[in-house]
């Protein structure tokens, strides 16, 4: 019996998880964890239920009859190569585990193989990974994979980063000793003073007086 739009629910609870009215039946089972769409699709077929139907307008009753094929699928018809959990290692029967159940026991899973110390445990406890996959270009994270630089200072010597200027630098902005304040500082001196090559010039464009030459004999 379909429910009216005046008995139409808004959201709804299936296996422990909120879901929106709005969505069809086939969609709204198979957001809950450990539930596939293909297993979603076979568990509405083997129920009669509609998939495409809204997940809003289901009655009570349908909701209980989901909510007991998810927790024991096997005992509606489901086929036993759709479930998550085949031969327990504990009890040797078939299971399918869904939201909490389903992390506890991979967690469980993977203490187990840790403490055999078998290569997936090994592989699990250094965070490598597990099923074969390359790793000789995925997965480098964490440890030192290349060369670290340093960034440089403006202006700083090789080697000591956020070092002094050099001291030539230094000395030439240092203003003049016994200078007046805020004088302009003094130019480095680079080497000696030129030789001078003649006398100053005399007034009146005159030749200037060269060196007397000595008397021949």
């Amino acid at each position: 019996m379909n429910l009216s739009a005046s008995e139409y629910k808004h959201i709804l609870r299936i296996a422990g998880k909120d879901i929106e009215g709005s969505k069809k039946v086939i969609v709204a089972v198979s957001e809950i964890k450990g539930v596939g769409y293909n297993f979603a699709q076979v568990l509405t077929q083997t129920l009669n239920i509609n998939p495409d139907r809204r997940v809003g307008f289901l009655t009570d009753s349908e909701l209980r009859e989901i909510e007991q094929a998810i927790a024991n699928p096997d005992k509606v018809g489901v086929p036993q190569w759709y479930l998550n959990r085949r031969k327990n290692m504990d009890t040797g029967s078939n299971q399918h585990l869904i939201t909490s159940d389903l992390d506890f026991a991979a967690t469980n899973d993977i203490e187990r193989e840790k403490l055999v110390m078998s290569w997936r445990g090994y592989r699990h406890m250094f965070g490598l990974r597990v099923r074969g996959q390359r790793t000789r270009t995925t997965g480098r994270k964490g440890g030192a994979v290349g060369v670290k630089k340093v960034k440089m200072m403006p202006g700083a010597a090789p080697g000591a980063p956020g070092a002094a200027a050099p001291a030539t630098r230094a000395a030439a902005a240092a203003p003049a000793a016994g200078g007046k304040e805020g004088a302009k500082p003094a130019a480095p001196a680079t080497g000696a003073a030129k030789p001078a090559t003649g006398a100053a010039p005399t007034a009146g464009g005159a030749k200037p007086a060269t060196a007397k030459e000595p008397a021949k004999k």
